[in-house]
């Protein structure tokens, strides 16, 4: 009987043996089997870039290099007031004509503006592509910008500040940028402040055009349904007479990180809402995927969704068992040639000590002690994020769109699985000693604050004296 049972066992072994790699061989295949991006440079310097699913749907959309870091103080604000006006009638067709021809073909129109990028894409089926691409082409080339609707597309920026600052999350992470980039254009808010709103003219809206809505600051991005071919020459018809004009684009200053905090108390409400982080690594930076690790080690936890215990991430175990916080999330935010690393968590007035100091006990081991399995398990829930994220037509576009802008190619998936799977644990501790030890992290709180240690002690945390 004994020696049936070890008989078995080793059959079973076997057996899950042979799944193991079976399902290891097939996740690569399938990773190598996505299909390719093509990209073609049209004459004027317009990237077109495509990744045909053959599915019946498809997302087109245009990704400009130009976003509130290209702003002044004087016109802060004005990339996402022409984002507002693009969909406001063209010189060829009213705001009725073009929301009529979008809704007779079930499409979904959208844009929005980033600190680096203003984006317009529309959402269709493949069959419509054609007008998809005309009606963009239209948006970013003939915008009216009439007069009356820029006063009353003025007011419905105005009341959507408030709604913005009705939600603490974004209110604190621009609290955070302005303070860890304070002087520098990446510390100023996308929206604007409402003293520019105010006066913002079409004037302003034309020259922000001019200067920044150059064709080599433009990429065609499409996903779905969509034959790469017939892209370009949709590209070619509706986009190839745009010209770079002789106007001089700034160069992009270099935004100086700066040590700092920033705090908004107020008592009366019930819960405090924090973010810290030190500068991170920008798009193009080898340390970025182990600066990703690491932020996947740390993770995410809320408590509504319950669970926690058993959470891959110590910091979501901790947060469970002691109660310390009502959510948290770290976050790794790229820029072109900065970013900042760090979290974000929403805790009574009594945790926020208590929860700070399991954030930057964390922190420290994974400068000192992060161990292989560890980092294993979080490269295992990277890889499933990054492929979950990629999910539809409309995230590929984005992907695709993005990464032309910030590296000037789509990285391939099984090349960036590639990238995550040679990531060490001594890669971990290298990376995050470098960018977390010993260094000055930018703090944002707003609410009941008082809690929260002040400055110098919550710099002292950023290091560990060992006898």
């Amino acid at each position: 009987m004994l020696k049936v049972a070890n008989t078995l066992r080793l059959v079973s072994k076997k057996g899950t043996n042979a799944r193991a790699l079976a399902t290891a061989v097939g996740y690569k295949q399938a990773l190598v089997n996505v299909p390719p991006t093509q990209l073609t440079v049209l004459d004027n310097g317009i990237r077109v870039a495509s990744e045909d699913s053959g599915a019946a749907t498809a997302t087109v959309g245009l990704w400009i290099d130009a976003g509130s870091r290209y702003e002044t103080s004087k016109n802060n604000g004005v990339a996402h007031f022409l984002e507002h006006m693009a969909f406001k009638g063209t010189s060829k067709r009213s705001q009725t004509d073009l929301e009529l021809l979008v809704e007779n073909m079930g499409a979904h129109l959208n844009a929005y503006t980033s600190r680096e990028q203003t984006v317009f894409y529309a959402k269709c089926l493949a069959n419509d592509v054609p007008v998809a691409v005309e009606i963009l082409a239209d948006i970013i080339q003939n915008s009216s910008l009439a007069e009356p609707e820029i006063e009353r597309e003025r007011g419905v920026i105005l009341r959507e500040m408030q709604d913005v600052e009705s939600n603490l999350q974004e209110v604190v992470f621009d609290h955070l940028h302005a303070t860890a980039f304070q002087g520098t254009p990446l510390g100023q808010t996308i929206l604007g402040p409402t003293k520019n709103i105010k006066k913002i003219s079409k004037s302003d809206l034309q020259q922000y055009i001019k200067t920044h809505y150059q064709p080599s600051r433009i990429v065609l991005s499409g996903a779905g349904g969509i034959e790469h071919g017939k892209l370009v020459d949709l590209a070619q018809k509706h986009l190839g007479g745009l010209k770079n004009t002789p106007i001089d684009v700034p160069e992009l200053a270099p935004c100086r990180y700066t040590g700092s905090e920033i705090r908004v108390r107020d008592d009366s409400m019930p819960l405090a809402h924090i973010a810290i982080a030190v500068e991170g690594a920008g798009w193009t930076d080898p340390d970025n995927i182990p600066l990703m690790v690491a932020n996947t080690l740390v993770g995410a936890w809320d408590r509504s969704q319950g669970g926690g215990t058993n959470n891959a991430s110590y910091l979501a175990r901790a947060a469970s068992a002691g109660n310390l916080c009502h959510s948290f999330q770290s976050f790794n935010t790229c820029y072109k040639d900065t970013g900042l690393w760090g979290i974000y968590y929403v805790a009574e007035p009594m945790q926020i000590e208590d929860m700070l100091f399991n954030i930057q006990h964390e922190w420290m081991k994974l400068c000192t002690s992060v161990t292989e399995g560890e980092v294993e398990r979080a490269k295992n829930i990277l890889k499933t994020n990054m492929l979950l994220q990629l999910d539809g037509t409309t995230p590929v576009c984005e992907d695709i769109g993005r990464q032309i802008l910030c590296y000037n190619r789509r990285i391939p998936i099984h090349e960036l699985d590639a990238r995550i799977n040679a990531v060490t644990a001594q890669n971990v501790r290298d990376v995050c000693y470098k960018f977390i030890y010993d260094r000055c992290p930018a703090v944002a709180a707003v609410g009941p604050t008082e809690a929260l240690l002040d400055y110098t002690r919550i710099r002292s945390g950023m290091y560990w004296l060992r006898a």
